[in-house]
């Protein structure tokens, strides 16, 4: 009944029209963006999926909706993060319904009415309703309470109907998506011969020599590479080079942080806090009105009790006040408020667990001889937590079997009326047996209900609107005195400030660099900004941000300043290859004759079981290419030098082995089909979503 318990608990959580007023505001605020065909924008349109226009407005109802079954689902409105994974699920759920749905028609993939009355009350129940609908204790189904529930609906409360059919109208969707999947996969064959490959990959095997010349032994200075050759490559790879849109940016953050002055003033406050806390008849309620964290005062036992107000190991006196002191960028205040008696017993010890390997007798009977041992040792003087590192056998043992604290109740039971029955500190004299072994237990802590009453008052650290003023206006003077790429290098160097680069924006991103929520600047280096272009001052949490657009990227292939480096090394790589290629042609003899006669870089390695399904050689790394062509020569045939990735490589096949022939290669090829089984519903996603030309512009609105 877990669905319908879920539904029951959120009708206390989730009032419909706050709902409906809450997801009006985030409508709203949308509408009011820069983008606002209200505030005068003319181009309305969010992007395109397979030839359909995405306008504004649809985005909008689609975005309302999404909004109002997170609302259900979580039983609370999204916040201002959360609305940005909303929108990306709306930006999916368009996909699904319009790309995926196109799929769906074009080869009469549907869910009738019929099929999804089945899926809630009939043979061919929904997984998530029979789940729901179970007996925990007998496990059967029962579909009485289905219809039961179902008859019972329309006298329940609006946000159970709602979340109801919520969950009802998601049924049909995902059915289709399922009869999509098995169609393509009950179409998924691999042939005999696809079979046969596989079987041949995964038995043959080879012995082979090589001769390897890598690129890093020609200098880069004997090879010149021109910027028309490195624009040919790029031209003639630039499907390897292809590029979502995205943006570079450099920044610059001027943090508000706190002066002395505004420490100091709040070292002042909690000074009179700390005066008024020592003469205060109610630290509970005083405390959480003037702290700024959640644990202003908490009743604890006496392991819980803060460091702080220990001394030399031992619990200061009730009333004693500490502080305040710098923590985690706070300054704290502490008090013992209280010392009461009555709460939950709890005691301190340590133990050297020393258990059996089994359960018989003779392992027990050494387990008991080995901890009598150590017990001995320990009264005869040798130090508890040494013995403990030594030979305890749980993960206590590394810290000399300290347990810590612990209340009634935490412990087995025998182990635990050991501790809580000893009237004094110390060694017990006799072992402790309980079902996890042998212990030698040290009590250190005695038998006490007492708790405390613990006070922390913790005050932000926090700049002053002073501090928050003076570092606006150094912010907005770098702004304004900021015209293109140099000027704002410049004055971040002249300012003190450090420059900061983000690069491969993308367009819906959050993130820039450092700061976790940039959106806005994101938006501006999209909609508004030419490369050079200076930001506006943007507050944010990291503190003042200014930013400058240094690289655009359209979708579609890369600039060659972005990949620069990778083409060059490449069109290097293929001109030290000819040199390399050329200083081996001619020579003749073995391997080995032949890197003697090139020089000390080529060496001749060999590998006595390289496989065909193996994607790379020894000291040479990834080179499939190489493995194919190994596999193609016969037994002393040996090949021309030719290029890899990081070298350039002669083989020689000493001795390949092929498996035997068989008469069905019908399990290798089900292998196959098994392999592709899973790949198919990610494999689905990427394809449609490719060949529906997907355009998106949520960027100039959100």
């Amino acid at each position: 009944m877990a669905l319908i318990n879920t539904l029951r608990d959120k009708m206390g959580k989730v009032v419909v029209g706050v709902i409906a007023f809450s997801i009006a505001s985030f409508v709203l605020a949308d509408l009011l963006g820069p983008n606002s065909t209200l505030l005068g924008g003319n181009d309305t349109t969010v992007g395109e999926i397979d030839g359909q226009t995405i306008n504004f407005q649809d985005f909008q109802v689609k975005l309302e909706e999404m909004s109002y079954n997170y609302a259900l689902n979580t039983g609370r409105n999204p916040t201002g993060n959360e609305m940005n994974t909303v929108r990306q699920q709306t930006w999916e759920a368009l996909i699904n319904d319009i790309a995926f749905q196109n799929q769906y028609n074009k080869l009469g993939v549907q869910v009738t009415e019929e099929e999804v009355i089945d899926m809630v009350q009939g043979n061919n129940i929904a997984p998530e309703i029979r789940q729901s609908f179970t007996d925990p204790q007998t496990g059967q189904f029962n579909r009485d309470q289905v219809i039961q529930f179902l008859q019972n609906l329309a006298n329940q409360p609006a946000q159970q109907q709602a979340s109801w059919y919520s969950f009802e109208s998601n049924l049909g969707p995902a059915r289709v998506r399922t009869k999509y999947e098995n169609l393509l996969i009950t179409s998924n064959n691999a042939t005999t011969l696809e079979g046969e490959a596989e079987y041949i990959s995964a038995g043959s095997n080879a012995s082979i020599q090589y001769l390897y010349v890598p690129y890093l032994s020609v200098s880069d200075d004997e090879v010149e590479v021109s910027e028309s050759e490195l624009e040919s490559y790029l031209s003639d790879n630039s499907d390897e080079y292809q590029r979502e849109a995205s943006r570079s940016l450099n920044y610059v953050i001027f943090e508000m942080t706190p002066s002395a002055e505004d420490s100091a003033y709040i070292m002042d406050e909690l000074e009179t806090i700390k005066t008024t806390l020592a003469t205060s008849s109610n630290d509970s309620a005083y405390a959480r009105a003037n702290s700024d964290g959640y644990n202003a005062y908490t009743n604890v036992n006496a392991g819980e009790v803060p460091e702080q107000l220990k001394e030399d190991g031992e619990i200061m006196p009730e009333g004693t006040i500490v502080g305040p002191l710098v923590e985690g960028g706070q300054y704290v205040l502490y008090k013992l408020s209280a010392i009461t008696e009555g709460g939950t017993a709890a005691a301190r010890a340590s133990h050297i667990l020393i258990n059996w390997a089994d359960d018989s007798d003779e392992s027990k009977g050494q387990a008991r001889t080995e901890a009598l041992r150590i017990l001995n040792e320990i009264k005869r003087g040798a130090d508890f937590a040494e013995q403990a590192r030594l030979y305890g056998t749980d993960g206590t043992a590394s810290r000399g079997g300290d347990l810590g604290w612990f209340e009634s109740g935490r412990m087995v039971g025998e182990f635990e009326d050991a501790v809580f029955n000893a009237t004094s500190t110390g060694l017990l004299p006799n072992l402790v047996e309980t079902q996890f072994g042998y212990h030698i237990i040290d009590v250190t802590e005695t038998k006490t209900t007492q708790r405390y009453g613990i006070v922390k008052i913790e005050k932000d650290i926090i700049a002053s609107d002073e501090t928050r003023d003076r570092a606006y206006r150094q912010s907005d003077m770098f702004s304004a005195s900021s015209d293109d790429l140099a000027s704002f290098s410049a004055n971040a160097e002249e300012a003190g400030v450090e420059l900061q680069s983000a690069s491969r924006v993308g367009q819906n991103d959050t993130r820039l660099g450092t700061i976790s929520n940039a959106r806005g600047i994101v938006m501006w280096a999209y909609a508004q900004a030419s490369v050079g272009d200076v930001s506006d001052v943007y507050e944010l949490d990291e503190g003042y941000v200014i930013a400058t657009l240094t690289g655009e990227q359209d979708k579609g292939t890369a600039r060659l300043e972005d990949v620069r480096n990778e083409i060059e090394n490449k069109v290097r790589n293929a001109k030290k290859a000819d040199v390399i290629a050329g200083q081996l042609e001619g020579k003749t003899g073995s391997l080995d004759d032949i890197a003697a006669a090139y020089g000390e870089n080529a060496t001749v390695y060999s590998m006595t079981d390289l496989k065909l399904s193996a994607n790379s050689i020894t000291s040479v790394g990834f080179a499939p290419e190489a493995v194919g062509v190994a596999f193609s020569l016969e037994n002393g045939e040996k090949t021309a030098p030719f290029a890899l990735d990081n070298g350039v490589i002669i083989i020689e096949m000493v001795d390949k082995t092929e498996p035997a022939e068989l008469s069905d290669y019908q399990a290798y090829a089900e292998t196959i089909e098994t392999r592709r089984r899973g790949r198919i519903g990610f494999s689905i996603d990427n394809v449609i979503k490719e060949f529906a030309a997907i355009v998106d512009e949520r960027y100039k609105f959100f």
